[in-house]
């Protein structure tokens, strides 16, 4: 059975779309031959920057004989019927078999498709996955119609068989296929030819050329880290540069350069997002200080000189790059240690979001919002209040112009500079957190209400404006900030309600979205002031005092003389307005919270928490307490889990069951009145006292929001409910027991859902 070799060879493949093509390659490739009845055994799939490489083993030589019984008319038919059969199926009327069968004699035709060469089959797979390849971006050059992520220069195809190598014959808009490539471009150029895939590799890595990108970027890193310790330093490790440089070199040559001391005063996060984002540089920290002090490059050949003219000039563009963010840092530095008022003052001429207002309208809205908060979170309000409204000021920087990545971050810097409390500064850093599921969420109290003040501004303001997520699509990373709300209370033990916090800052909210919609009405001559002035003549208390003709010129005094007078009037209106339509704004915060606790099921879901255990507690009242909600839950499923508390669920359901058509039937609710005197049995008598024993614990268990005692203590009812079933008959002819036994069943039901509603419980 042969093996199969194919590479396509080109100019530089993007680092990142190296990894993808190559798997894509291997699928292309792969399910055509299967298709067309060409089956292998194993296949594996390389790349470098120059080429995509293919091995095929175990192949079929050819595709196998396939014979293929196909039914016909009736063999009294139609002649045309038979004609159209007969074209259908490539035969003559000789090559027809005539059955006998209940529905009459049948036409059946045997169609026999002989098996076609391994090589045919490749080819034709191969030119179909070329021009058919799903690169992210493409190219066309030249005069050929062959679109391809840079030039492609050669294809290399062969089968492998014990008599030797065969070229697998192709053209692709004149590539025409051959045993040969090509090594490294500086240090091995020239073509040579292969006769296996142990050839290829052994010679290709003669000619410097490093196939497998998991060997590169082994030895980047294993050079890299020894060169290091030689020095007494660290490689700060950064797997997706490595997997990125691993992408760009064929013969990878490890490098160490210095950093000039005129930047090592920067921030080590500034040093190593400039090293990385602009010259694919690894840093090399002082593990006894910190600090970084060295930079790791990758270059693509050995040199006469050991690499010292590479370093020089790496080190040349460095130091230009470097210097832009010392330029930058120094600037902030002097803004900082003047109290950031430029750059708060900036925030008003940066949109947030076009019907939300801008950036410091969102400062602002945080700021009250982080106040509230703080007493619930342990941080004091003036703190919070504070931190909230210098949060965002990093906006403003040339830093964070210059790199995004670092908003907070540098906050935090520029806010200790200015003198403000380290906790106000730590704050600016950690209130985005967290970005996913395994950030580290805010600790200190003050960025504990500053994170939960951004997120819940954001979801509040964005359900406003009717902006939610839907399907997959989620611009806004509402589920992002629902989750991190989630993750604070849980990991902080954060208990609050949140319907109050919603509600009363929906006020805010909608004051930012009437003054954004008034501003633009009153500033612009455009779209919105139109619709405005429609706004305007709609109400009907001005319908007779402004007409048509006449809106334009009495637009700005009415709009003063509106605001002025009955402003809260018309900031309802606009705000019902900007929205589509007049939603009941008091349904906000209970839609909201159903978007949360649709976050929170999936969180604990991934905790092993049942859907239904969570259903049966956000059912109880208080729901919007998401950290005791999480309590609730995690203490029900525990609960669950033991044979007491699953078998106490049957008793319940029972128990439910037979009072709830008991109640349907009289018409009457059976709540209260169950009394021992009129007890007939000792299972009776003993369910009283279990009743009685489990309600003393479970009532201030639950008081003191103890859920884990409160779940121990409906559990024990197991026995006597069980006991109760089986020795007593609910509908006893005597009124006055049966209904007794009713209201026991009542207690039964008021008792075990005081904990959780536990008819969401399956089973």
């Amino acid at each position: 059975m042969p093996d199969l070799l194919i590479e396509l060879f080109s100019e530089e493949i993007p680092a990142r779309m190296q990894t993808r093509a190559a798997e894509d390659l291997k699928k292309l490739v792969t399910n055509g031959m299967v298709e067309a009845g060409l089956t292998y055994a194993s296949a594996a799939a390389f790349s470098t920057p120059r080429r995509l490489t293919l091995t095929v083993e175990g192949m079929l030589d050819a595709s196998p004989t396939t014979v293929e019984e196909r039914k016909g008319p009736k063999a009294d038919a139609p002649e045309k019927a038979i004609e159209g059969f007969l074209r259908g199926a490539g035969l003559t009327r000789d090559d027809l078999e005539e059955r006998e069968t209940p529905k009459g004699n049948i036409l059946f035709a045997k169609i026999t498709k002989p098996g076609r060469p391994a090589a045919d089959i490749v080819a034709e797979v191969l030119e179909h996955a070329i021009r058919n390849f799903p690169w992210p971006k493409s190219m066309r050059w030249g005069s050929g119609s062959l679109k391809w992520v840079r030039p492609l220069h050669s294809i290399l195809a062969i089968t492998v068989a014990e008599d030797g190598a065969q070229v697998i014959p192709m053209d692709v808009d004149g590539i025409t296929s051959s045993d040969t490539t090509e090594g490294h471009r500086f240090m091995a150029p020239g073509r040579f030819s292969v006769t296996s895939f142990d050839d290829y590799t052994t010679k290709l890595k003669r000619a410097h050329v490093v196939l497998d990108a998991s060997e590169r970027a082994d030895t980047i890193w294993h050079d890299a880290t020894n060169q290091a310790f030689a020095n007494g330093l660290e490689v700060i490790e950064d797997a997706g540069l490595l997997a990125e440089v691993a992408g760009l070199v064929e013969w990878p040559v490890v490098l160490m350069g210095t950093i000039d001391d005129d930047f090592l005063g920067l921030p080590p996060e500034v040093l190593k997002l400039s090293m990385k984002e602009h010259q694919k540089f690894f840093s090399v920290k002082n593990p006894k200080t910190g600090r970084i002090e060295r930079f790791i490059t990758v270059a693509n050949r050995e040199t006469s000189d050991t690499g010292a003219t590479i370093l020089a000039g790496n080190q040349k563009v460095l130091s230009a790059r470097l210097a832009d963010a010392k330029f930058f840092w120094e600037n902030d530095l002097r803004v900082a240690k003047a109290g950031m008022t430029d750059w708060l003052d900036a925030l008003k001429n940066v949109t947030f979001h076009n019907k939300l207002g801008t950036q410091a309208d969102l400062v602002d809205r945080m700021a009250a919002l982080a106040r509230e908060i703080a007493p619930s979170v342990g941080a004091d309000p003036d703190m919070a209040e504070k931190a909230a409204r210098l949060a965002k000021a990093d906006l403003g920087s040339e830093m964070v112009y210059e790199f995004p990545e670092l908003q907070g971050l540098m906050g935090r810097y520029y806010i200790e500079a200015s003198g403000e409390d380290a906790a106000i500064a730590a704050a600016s850093e950690e209130h985005y957190a967290p970005l996913g599921p395994s950030d580290d969420v805010p600790t200190a109290p003050v960025s504990v209400a500053t994170s939960l003040a951004e997120k819940i501004d954001k979801l509040v303001g964005f359900w406003a404006i009717d902006e939610k997520p839907t399907g997959s699509k989620d611009p806004f990373a509402l589920r992002r900030a629902a989750l991190g709300i989630i993750r604070i209370a849980v990991e902080q033990d954060v208990s609050a309600n949140l319907l109050p916090i919603i509600s009363v800052h929906l006020d805010s909210v909608k004051a930012s979205i009437f003054n954004t919609w008034f501003l633009k009405a009153g500033q612009e001559k455009s779209d919105e002031q139109k619709v405005f002035q429609a706004w305007v003549l709609s109400l009907p208390e001005y319908e007779e005092v402004i007409d048509g003709a006449t809106a334009g010129l009495a637009m700005g005094s009415v709009i003063e003389s509106m605001v002025k007078n009955e402003g809260s009037q018309i900031q309802e209106f606009v705000f019902e307005k900007s929205v589509g339509g007049e939603p009941d704004v008091k349904r906000i915060p209970p839609e909201l919270l159903a978007f949360i606790h649709d976050r929170l099921k999936t969180y604990l879901r991934d905790q092993g928490i049942r859907h239904d255990i969570i259903d049966a507690c956000i059912a109880m009242d208080g729901n919007d307490d998401i950290n005791l909600l999480v309590k609730r839950a995690r203490a029900l499923s525990e609960t669950l889990k033991t044979d007491d508390g699953e078998n106490l669920i049957q008793g319940f359901k029972r128990a439910n069951n037979i009072l709830s058509q008991a109640e349907e039937a009289d018409g009457v609710e059976y709540s209260y009145g169950a009394d021992v005197k009129f007890a007939e049995t000792d299972e009776e008598r003993a369910l009283f006292a279990a009743l009685d024993g489990a309600e003393a614990k479970i009532t201030p268990a639950m008081e003191q929001q103890d859920f884990q005692i409160a779940m121990a203590a409906m559990a024990t009812l197991r026995q006597p409910i069980d006991a109760f079933f089986e020795a007593v008959q609910i509908n006893a002819d005597n009124p006055t027991v049966r209904r007794n036994r009713l209201n026991l069943l009542s207690r039964i039901r008021t008792i075990c859902s005081s904990v959780a509603d536990l008819t969401k419980i399956d089973g």
